[in-house]
């Protein structure tokens, strides 16, 4: 498994933004895809975006589609990589504990989110009205 770190969780007001990142130990083939993901108190785990590192093909829920970014960035020399999460026009059903993952299969399978076996310890995002 990869080790994982997620930053950036904050509190803010709706219409508000914040970029999450996470910091994977190093880019390998169990980083092929990346995705963040979310769960509120009470609600199941949803998937609220992922990327193939290597094609930079994005995919977004529904639900975040045109206010979140995905993004990241491989450090020179290929050795590590960090993902990003920006979360703009924040609402407070985003409020959640967002949790980073990866995975060894891109294309088609990152689409479908299968295969994310590395998980981080999550970090809290809380939009207030």
């Amino acid at each position: 498994a990869q080790d994982l770190v997620e930053s950036g969780g904050d509190s803010v007001q709706a219409g508000g933004s914040l970029r999450l990142s996470c910091a994977a130990s190093e880019y390998t083939w169990r980083t092929l895809c990346m995705g963040w993901f979310r769960q509120a108190p009470g609600k199941e785990r949803e998937g609220v975006a992922r990327i193939d590192t290597q094609q930079s093909s994005t995919y977004y829920a529904d639900s975040v589609a045109g206010r979140f970014t995905i993004s990241r960035r491989i450090s020179q020399g290929s050795a590590k990589i960090t993902l990003y999460l920006q979360m703009d026009n924040l609402k407070p059903d985003d409020t959640a504990m967002y949790y980073c993952a990866a995975g060894s299969y891109g294309g088609t399978a990152c689409y479908r989110g299968v295969g994310l076996n590395s998980w981080g310890q999550g970090t809290q995002v809380t939009v207030s009205s």
